[in-house]
């Protein structure tokens, strides 16, 4: 990579991390899409890239065949090329191309897969499986309720502040993707383990508005993602089956029971802080079976 390119696409994830404050893990993975791109670009031109207006459209379509070549997945394929148009947006905003050559390059078709989602039995019963009489039990407790009740995403959870919860009016402000700010309601039953966690832990009521984080680990400090992660993952497999489970289970399992129980699919939509309604409506995959359901049960001929 020449000095010029990499010192461009150094800029770029800069510009991602702290102006559209991107997670570090989506950063990684925009270098690593660039990282890719840049070798390709290298090969074909036969030297150091030192002037992205050379790179036209067929240059690129030329990038993502070699990657389905090389037997990477649609979906792969379809995240490289999101991170190129990303990066070429980019380039456009800086002036350092006059044309965006990724305009007119279509996204591949990717196979579109149902999200896991638990039943309500069992999701009840996952909200019972941490001990209360322990503080990492207490901890992981509020981490299941504020996940089905919220629907929250893995990242705004963990970078809960005290100051965030709101008691009385049961609302939690968290900072989404590209730093848009949202207030979420959460119900009874994750108000009183807040509650319970906190009395545990000696944090006085006075002291709930201060900057800091209500996840933390047994040294006091803000918990990391990974750990999340792994304490909920326990947890789901002692009462679900699945490879695919995990924080994003319980997501997809607020927004599947909300829908499913007669939500408006726009309010589901910012409660999940989506910026378009095409990525809520993955999950009115329900209303069809629960349709079915109501069919069999009220129909003479059902």
């Amino acid at each position: 990579m020449s000095e010029f390119s990499h010192q461009i696409i150094s800029d770029f994830l800069l510009y991602l991390e702290k102006e559209r404050q991107y997670s570090k893990f989506t950063v990684l993975s925009y270098r690593h899409d660039l990282h890719r791109f840049i070798i390709f670009l290298n090969e074909y031109f036969g030297k150091s890239v030192s002037n992205f207006r050379t790179i036209d459209k067929m240059t690129i379509r030329h990038f993502l065949g070699k990657e389905f070549e090389a037997d990477f997945s649609s979906r792969t394929v379809a995240r490289r090329l999101a991170t190129i148009k990303s990066f070429f947006k980019y380039l456009l905003k800086i002036e350092e191309i006059q044309n965006n050559p990724t305009f007119h390059i279509k996204t591949p078709k990717t196979p579109k897969s149902l999200p896991v989602y638990l039943n309500e039995n069992i999701a009840f019963k996952l909200m019972d499986a941490p001990s209360e009489d322990t503080f990492i039990g207490l901890r992981d407790k509020v981490m299941l309720e504020l996940f089905y009740s919220t629907g929250i995403r893995l990242r705004e959870l963990v970078n809960i502040k005290l100051k965030d919860i709101q008691f009385e009016g049961q609302l939690i402000k968290v900072m989404g993707k590209g730093g848009k700010e949202r207030l979420i309601p959460y119900g009874k039953r994750a108000k009183l383990s807040i509650i319970k966690f906190l009395n545990y832990c000696k944090i006085q009521p006075a002291s709930r508005k201060m900057d800091y984080p209500l996840f933390i680990n047994s040294k006091r400090k803000q918990i990391s993602p990974r750990t999340v992660q792994r304490r909920v993952k326990l947890y789901l497999q002692k009462v679900a089956d699945g490879e695919r489970i995990g924080p994003h289970t319980l997501r997809h399992s607020f927004a599947t029971h909300l829908l499913s129980r007669g939500a408006d699919i726009r309010v589901v939509k910012e409660l999940l802080g989506h910026s378009s309604l095409s990525s809520t409506q993955v999950y009115t995959h329900v209303q069809p079976e629960r349709m079915k359901k109501i069919h069999k049960q009220a129909h003479p001929h059902g």
